[in-house]
Order: C-alpha cells, then structure tokens, then sequence
C-alpha cells in the first residue's frame, strides 16, 4: 500500500515528525503515546522494550493506528490504521540508535538490562488532511 503523495513527506528522515501510537490495553482502555518512528517503504518502524506498556498491547493486539502530524503545521497530517507484523528483539539496539539520531542527533542512552525490541507494523489504510 502506497502514502499518500501530498504527506509521504512527514515520513521521510528530514521531516522529524512524531508519531502518536493508538493501542488497546488488555482492560479494553485505550492508549495513544507520542513516539519516534521510521519508514522502510514497506513499514513504519517503532522500538520498544520488553515489558512496557506498549510492548505488552502490542503483544497481545496487533492492530494499532498511527497519527503523524507535520511539526510545521499541525492540521496536515496522515492517519495510519495497521498491523504489527513483526516483533524481534534482534537488531533492536541499532534500531533505537538510529531513531534517536534521527531526533537527537545522538545516539541512544541505553539503560542497563533493558531490552529493546523493535516492531514493524504494515499500513492497512490512510487518512490524510491537509
């Protein structure tokens, strides 16, 4: 499934644009967390750790959505209803690395015995403004 043209933009690496996760918890409530993010052209790329709240919804509920907003002009946007199709632990470290130079310019400060885990989640429908 192809972005949108008129917002392919806001996920591209110069963009720095946040996304904002929207996930169901196990008690049915729902959660929408502000995070970095990353696009292969296939997937929107998150990193996690193990046993965090999103790691757990994520776990159990596959189906998220997504909302990223032009930082330049907050009524532009795409809205992103998907699945996560692949959680690995496997590379996860470096994945986290290369977000946080992507928003910080740095790499990441990683705490000690926290495991990271990255998700992949595949675009199932868009909705744009702006």
């Amino acid at each position: 499934m192809n972005i949108p043209e008129n917002v392919a933009d806001l996920l591209s690496w110069e963009k720095k644009s946040f996304a904002h996760l929207a996930l169901v918890l196990r008690d049915g409530t729902p959660q929408c967390t502000p995070l970095w993010f990353d696009y292969d052209g296939t997937h929107v790329i998150i990193n996690s750790a193990v046993g965090r709240v999103k790691d757990k919804a994520m776990r159990q509920t596959p189906h998220v959505a997504l909302a990223i907003s032009d930082p330049d002009n907050p009524y532009r946007y795409i809205q992103i209803r998907g699945k996560v199709v692949e959680i690995t632990e496997e590379g996860a470290h470096e994945t986290i690395d290369h977000l946080s130079e992507k928003y910080r310019g740095a790499a990441y400060d990683h705490e000690e015995n926290e495991t990271r885990v990255t998700y992949k989640i595949l675009p199932r429908s868009f909705q744009t403004m702006g």
